[in-house]
């Protein structure tokens, strides 16, 4: 039985599905316009436990992931400066260029974290004839409203426009008529009201993506892609929808407005909404060079598993704070992990469970303790406390391989994928720090202090090894 928090209700409630041991699941993706920072990827591999939980318990998923690949504003409101324009002008390449540049980033940062493949990855350009149909639909059924510049969503049309965001409408109208939205298309009913589709009119007479249709040359809203993407490919009603808790006042509201509108049925069973990662207890800012990618934790010469580890040890609806300490004790904990597993298997190389002949030795004990954590609203921190349990117990090692082994279903830690590197001794720490500051000489060509570095270790007893850079 799994329980999840439903930010629709705010409350924990027993999952039941659509259909009987199946779920359909849709996560909100990135906007491939920039490479996307490690809050993205936490938001990404969140996800991706979730979905291993899932099939862990042996349902049957069908998970989909948006790519946005045209018109998203700098903004939830649809307000500023389109990001892919933005992207395109700085880097001298296509909207659809800088769509398959950042595409290729990001799939290859995911497969590093070892997330499972989606089983739909859509594009919103390739949903342009569906985002059409949609908008006729709301126009047909009064929900939708033409201005010389857009087409707009009515909110006052819609039942119930706040139930996810709780927010007092009046406000929120005065907060989004704030933007320059309102100012700039003086035919708006509502502040409120947003876009579905986009002319190629006013600021945006030089759009770089537009299409010729029914509606008028031009592009869709943000919002209205979400919706009719999670549409085409999970149905009028999902099981779950997963995103940012900063979508949840604009972008996950207007979704439910006008699918809600068009379809005529409950859009969306169970929110899931994960928090923010922090960077030094502040929000993450690339002007203050601190939107980090995985690149830049690879630099550092991490592993991208032990930012996975990291992501492991706060649950989603938690903020996690990342500093550079926090990062190399996760690594040092995965370490601590992978070690524990080799001691566990000290004859063989790679971890086998055929050649180990560890089936049915899955100790009942442990697993049902392991289910009650991630059934219960995913609590992956705790999931980890009864693998470290697990660890410290009495059981023979062959039963705890067995049952670590099948915790990291869900982990997604690689832990059968560990090779025989013989006995590893533990380095003090200060003898770790030289190191580091001799790989990071290494690193700046700085090959006097690498040197000098190099021979203070060897005169502490301890040999230097050199890999290429």
């Amino acid at each position: 039985m799994i329980k999840i928090y439903n930010t629709l209700t705010r409350k924990k409630e027993i999952f039941k599905p659509i259909e009987k041991n199946k779920v359909k699941f849709y996560q909100c993706g990135p906007t491939v316009y920039w490479t996307q920072h490690i809050g993205n990827m936490r938001a990404m591999v969140l996800a991706d436990l979730i979905l291993r939980t899932f099939k862990y318990l042996n349902y049957d998923v069908k998970f989909v992931r948006n790519y946005t690949d045209v018109g998203h504003l700098t903004s939830d409101a649809c307000t500023g400066e389109d990001k892919m324009e933005k992207a395109s002008k700085s880097e001298n390449l296509s909207p659809w260029q800088i769509a398959e540049k950042y595409i290729k980033i990001f799939e290859n940062d995911v497969k590093e974290l070892n997330t499972l493949e989606p089983n739909i990855k859509t594009k919103a350009t390739e949903h342009i004839f569906y985002i059409i149909e949609m908008v006729q639909i709301l126009i047909d059924k009064k929900f939708a409203y033409q201005t010389d510049l857009a087409i707009y969503f009515d909110v006052s049309k819609a039942k119930n426009y706040t139930k996810l965001s709780r927010q007092n409408l009046e406000k929120q109208k005065h907060d989004v008529g704030s933007s320059d939205t309102s100012i700039s298309d003086p035919q708006k009913k509502h502040p409120a009201d947003f876009v579905l589709w986009f002319f190629k009119k006013g600021k945006h007479k030089n759009a770089l993506q537009t299409w010729e249709s029914p509606l008028g040359v031009g592009f869709p809203g943000w919002h209205i892609e979400c919706s009719v993407m999670s549409n085409k490919h999970l149905g009028n009603t999902l099981d779950i929808h997963m995103g940012g808790v900063e979508h949840i006042p604009i972008h996950h509201t207007n979704e439910i407005a006008q699918s809600e509108a068009a379809n005529g049925v409950k859009f969306v069973n169970y929110w899931i909404h994960n928090e923010h990662l922090l960077i030094d207890n502040k929000k993450m800012s690339k002007s203050e060079g601190t939107g980090y990618s995985l690149e830049e934790i690879k630099s550092k010469r991490f592993d991208p598993l032990s930012l996975r580890y990291f992501f492991l040890q706060a649950h989603y609806r938690s903020k996690q704070n990342f500093t550079w300490k926090a990062m190399k004790a996760g690594q040092n904990g995965l370490k601590s992990l992978q070690n524990k597993i080799k001691a566990l298997g000290n004859d063989y190389g790679k971890v086998d469970p055929i050649r180990y002949n560890l089936s049915n030795r899955v100790n009942k004990k442990y697993q049902k303790k392991f289910i009650e954590k991630i059934s219960d609203n995913f609590n992956f921190p705790q999931a980890l406390a009864v693998a470290q349990e697990l660890l410290k117990s009495n059981l023979p090692d062959k039963d705890k391989l067995a049952t670590i082994l099948d915790f990291d279903k869900v982990f997604g830690l690689n832990l059968d994928k560990i090779s025989k590197e013989g006995k590893q001794i533990k380095l003090p720490e200060e003898i770790q720090e030289l190191f580091e500051q001799r790989n990071q000489a290494r690193l700046k060509k700085d090959w006097k202090q690498a040197d000098k570095i190099r021979e203070k270790i060897l005169k502490m007893r301890y040999e230097v090894v050199d890999k290429k850079i």
